[in-house]
C-alpha cells in the first residue's frame, strides 16, 4: 500500500501505548511503509504489539522525540506528555476521548505556534471519525444548523472505562449559542447505527464531540452526543465498573446526524455512520492521520479532525483504505428532540 518512492518508507512514527488500539495503529502504519517506534510502560506489552510487524521498542518515552511523529494511544491523560513532544518540536496526533483532557489539548495554541509544530487532538473514532463524518455531510448542505453523534462500542480496558466515567458525569452540548449541561445516563434515545449495530438506546454523557465539533463547525447552531448503554450501565455509573471490561474490546459504531438547509431552502437532515471492531475503527483513522500529517504537511496550530485546516488530507477517504467502510442513510429519519 506505500506509495513508490514516497516518504513514508524513511519517515519514523513514535507509538505511546500498545494496548488494542494502539497495536492495531503499529500494525497499519506499519502496513503504509513507516517505520515504527513503541513505547508502553508495560514493556512486555510493547514487545507483543511489535513482534509480529517488525517496529522497534524503546525503553524511555524521551526516545521517542527523535520520531518525525507521535501517535499518543495510552489512557488518558495525554496532555503533559503530549507538551514535552511539542518543546522538542515533535508533531504529535492524539486519540484522547476524555473531556477534561481534550481541553487541555486544544489551548495549547500558543505552544504549537512558539515551536512551530503541528498537534491534532481527538484522532480516534469519536472523536475523530466523528468529526470526518460531519464534514462529510456539511459539505453537502448549503446551510449546517445541527450535528448530533451517536457513539457505541469500545475499544478496550481503558477505553471502557472512560466510557463508564463518561456516563457517570454531566454532558455538555451546544445549544443556540451557548454551553447546557445535563446529568450523564439522561436523554434516553433509540439510535439506529449502521449494520450490524443497528438499534440501541443512547444517553447523554461527558463525551468530547461537541466541544471538538463547535471549534470545527462554528456555524452549527446545535451539536450534542450520545452513547449506548443498557441499564445497568446506567444505574452503577457513578460507582466502580461491577464486572471487568473486555480485554480485546468489542463491535463499535459512530453515526453521525447534520440538519440543515438545501440551496432551495429546504429542510434537509443527512445521516452517515461506520461499524467495525471499535479499535480498528478509532486505528484506521489515527494512522491514516498521522500518515498524511507526514505526506501532505501540517502547519504549527492545534489541529481537530473536520475543521477545514485539514481538509487537504482528505482523511476520510484515506481512512476507508484502511478499512472504514461508510454507510449512508436513505430513508426518512424521524424527528429526535436533543
Amino acid at each position: 500500500m506505500t506509495p513508490a518512492g514516497s516518504a513514508a518508507a524513511r519517515s519514523i512514527v513514535g507509538v505511546v501505548g500498545s494496548g488494542v488500539t494502539g497495536s492495531r495503529v503499529v500494525e497499519l502504519l506499519r502496513q503504509l511503509g513507516h517505520r515504527v517506534a513503541v513505547y508502553d510502560l508495560l514493556h512486555g506489552n510493547a514487545v507483543a504489539a511489535t513482534r509480529r510487524v517488525g517496529a522497534v521498542v524503546v525503553d524511555s518515552v524521551a526516545d521517542l522525540t527523535a520520531c518525525d511523529l507521535v501517535v499518543m494511544c495510552q489512557p488518558a491523560p495525554h496532555a503533559d506528555l503530549a507538551a514535552q513532544f511539542l518543546r522538542d518540536g515533535t508533531p504529535v496526533v492524539s486519540i484522547s476521548d476524555d473531556l477534561d483532557d481534550l481541553a487541555s489539548l486544544a489551548s495549547m495554541t500558543d505552544l504549537t505556534h512558539r515551536h512551530d509544530v503541528p498537534l491534532v487532538v481527538g484522532a480516534g473514532m469519536a472523536p475523530g471519525l466523528s468529526g470526518l463524518l460531519a464534514r462529510y455531510l456539511a459539505d453537502q448542505l448549503h446551510q449546517l444548523d445541527e450535528l448530533h453523534v451517536a457513539i457505541h462500542g469500545t475499544a478496550g480496558p481503558a477505553c471502557a472505562r472512560q466510557h463508564h466515567r463518561a456516563l457517570g458525569t454531566d454532558s455538555h452540548a451546544w445549544h443556540d449559542g451557548h454551553w447546557t449541561e445535563m446529568p450523564g445516563g439522561s436523554g434516553r434515545d433509540l439510535v439506529w447505527f449502521p449494520e450490524p449495530v443497528e438499534a440501541h438506546d443512547c444517553y447523554r454523557a461527558a463525551l468530547g464531540d461537541p466541544q471538538l465539533l463547535h471549534e470545527a463547525f462554528p456555524e452549527a447552531l446545535r451539536i450534542s452526543a450520545r452513547v449506548s448503554a443498557t441499564r445497568r450501565d446506567r444505574l452503577t455509573a457513578r460507582l466502580p465498573m461491577l464486572t471487568p471490561p473486555h480485554s480485546d474490546g468489542d463491535l463499535g459504531a459512530v453515526r453521525v446526524e447534520a440538519r440543515g438547509a438545501a440551496v432551495d431552502g429546504a429542510r434537509v437532515t443527512l445521516i452517515a455512520g461506520a461499524a467495525a471492531p471499535t479499535a480498528d475503527l478509532a486505528a484506521a483513522v489515527a494512522a491514516s492521520t498521522a500518515s498524511r500529517a507526514l505526506a501532505a504537511g501540517l502547519e504549527a496550530g492545534v489541529h481537530i479532525l473536520g475543521a477545514t485546516s485539514m481538509a487537504h488530507l482528505d482523511l476520510l477517504h484515506h481512512a476507508t483504505l484502511l478499512g472504514v467502510r461508510v454507510q449512508e442513510f436513505t430513508g426518512v429519519p424521524r424527528a429526535t428532540a436533543w
